[in-house]
C-alpha cells in the first residue's frame, strides 16, 4: 500500500510539473535566399521556440506556405521534428521555389519591380502543430520580410 502510495505521489508530481505546458513560440526570424539558380530559388527561415517541459516533443510543420510578392509558391520541407526537453531551439523552414514561377509574364508588375529593387516580399504562413503525450497545441505563423535577391 505504502508503494503505491509513493509511486501515485510521484506520478503526480510528475505529470504536474511542467509537463503540461507548451513550448513558447517566440518567433520567424532569418529569412533569407539561401541558394538561387536557374532553376530554383531555395528560401529559409528559421521558426524560433523555447520549450519549459521536461519531456519531449514533436512539431510538424506540414501547413507552411511560402508566398513570393503576395503570391503562393511553395509549401515547406520539413519532417516532423523532436523537440529537446528544456532548451531553446529553432527548426529550420526551408522550401524551393522554381524561378520561373516567380519571374513569369503573370506577375508582370511583381517581375519589374523585382528587376528594380532586387528584392522579394517573402512570407511564410501557415500552422506548425506541437504534440505530446495525447496534448496537442497550433501555432499560427505569419512572418513577412523583403529578401534581397543575389
Amino acid at each position: 500500500m505504502k508503494r503505491v502510495i509513493i509511486l501515485s505521489t510521484i506520478l503526480f508530481a510528475f505529470l504536474n510539473c511542467s509537463v503540461i505546458e507548451k513550448p513558447e513560440f517566440v518567433g520567424v526570424e532569418n529569412i533569407k535566399v539561401l541558394e538561387s539558380t536557374s532553376a530554383y530559388i531555395t528560401f529559409t527561415a528559421d521558426a524560433l521556440f523555447i520549450n519549459p517541459n521536461i519531456i519531449r516533443g514533436k512539431l510538424q510543420t506540414d501547413d507552411i506556405k511560402v508566398y513570393i510578392n503576395d503570391r503562393e509558391m511553395a509549401k515547406v520541407s520539413v519532417e516532423s521534428f523532436n523537440v529537446p526537453a528544456k532548451k531553446e531551439f529553432s527548426i529550420p523552414l526551408k522550401a524551393q521555389v522554381p524561378t520561373d514561377s516567380v519571374f513569369n509574364d503573370n506577375n508582370l508588375s511583381g517581375l519589374i519591380g523585382t528587376f528594380l529593387t532586387k528584392k522579394l516580399k517573402v512570407q511564410y504562413k501557415g500552422d506548425i502543430n506541437y504534440k505530446i503525450l495525447g496534448f496537442s497545441h497550433i501555432y499560427a505563423v505569419d512572418e513577412t520580410e523583403e529578401v534581397k535577391i543575389k
